[in-house]
């Protein structure tokens, strides 16, 4: 049965290489909340009615215990894993490769547990609370309902403008949005993207050709909303995938090119939800703290209680 309202798709199954630690549990807040307990409060608060998180098997049942005993009282929680030999039949993983194979395959082992609209984000990024309430009045509103057979998908993306979404630490890996009208035309994943003045930044597109970008761009940072038609067209779309790079051991599939080609397609309509909402994360761990700084701020203006959750 389908929750009351929509679902909360948290990606936590990370490995978290560049952090060098698990980032899903670290302390930050002023009463040593997560980056998930904000991001679990601010869907609660905007009418998610259950969270699944996307996990890893070598953490799975410690995150999990403590999940359910964190945020059960208020929302359904449930909790799936990632398995890097998940994969659409007639594929294997190289021998060895131990890591999963990006956000695509990550949303893709919901698939199972989904039959309502949801909402996909990062385990360690802060969205605002803006953010959620424009993807929970999207799947209140009539944009989302259940197209006609034949007809395009309705789904959408929390936009962010790209400069204030960067590191002072790092590269970091964003899909660069093109809009037309409030939807989106198409999104390329950029990688290894850094500041190179006011106004400026240079990273790494599809086909490894360092390009400059406007600090001004829309970025998508992984703040989805899906409904269940979602899984069949993203399946095809992650085994052409694998006919193409199965073969190499670091090869990830992104949510941005996926909705990419289903939108050049015809196969899908994806609303732009902008917002001012302030974007933060933990990509290094040299970004913790300036990340615990802006939540103390947070909890300073009265923006959040000081104690999320029990």
């Amino acid at each position: 049965m389908a929750a009351a309202g929509p679902t909360l798709l948290v990606l936590a199954a990370g490995l978290g290489s560049r952090f060098g630690s698990l980032k899903q549990s670290a302390p930050m807040g002023p009463g040593g909340q997560t980056l998930v307990d904000y991001a679990v409060f601010d869907a609660y608060r905007a009418g998610f009615a259950r969270v699944v998180f996307v996990l890893g098997a070598s953490f799975a049942e410690e995150f999990t215990a403590r999940a359910v005993a964190r945020y059960g009282t208020a929302l359904r929680v449930d909790c799936v894993l990632q398995r890097p030999d998940d994969l659409p039949a007639a594929f294997a993983p190289p021998a060895g490769r131990h890591r999963p194979w990006g956000t695509t395959h990550a949303v893709l082992a919901a698939r199972d547990v989904l039959d309502g609209p949801f909402g996909v984000i990062n385990a360690d990024d802060f969205y605002g609370r803006d953010a959620y309430g424009r993807v929970a009045a999207f799947f209140a509103g009539p944009a989302a309902a259940s197209p006609v057979p034949g007809a395009p998908a309705h789904w959408c993306m929390v936009g962010y403008r790209l400069d204030r979404t960067l590191s002072d630490h790092g590269g970091v890996n964003r899909g660069i949005c093109m809009q037309r009208e409030g939807r989106l035309v198409s999104v390329e994943e950029h990688r290894d993207i850094v500041a190179e003045g006011p106004g400026r930044c240079r990273g790494l597109n599809a086909r490894g050709e360092r390009v400059a970008i406007a600090g001004s761009a829309l970025a998508s940072m992984n703040f989805w909303g899906f409904t269940p038609d979602v899984f069949e067209p993203m399946q095809r779309c992650f085994a052409d995938f694998l006919r193409q790079h199965g073969h190499r051991d670091d090869a990830e599939c992104y949510i941005p090119s996926v909705v990419d080609t289903l939108v050049r397609t015809g196969q899908a309509d994806c609303r732009i939800l902008p917002t001012d909402a302030p974007w933060f994360g933990v990509t290094y761990a040299q970004d913790t703290a300036g990340t615990a700084r802006r939540l103390h701020e947070l909890a300073g203006d009265g923006t959040y209680p000081h104690a999320l959750w029990p």
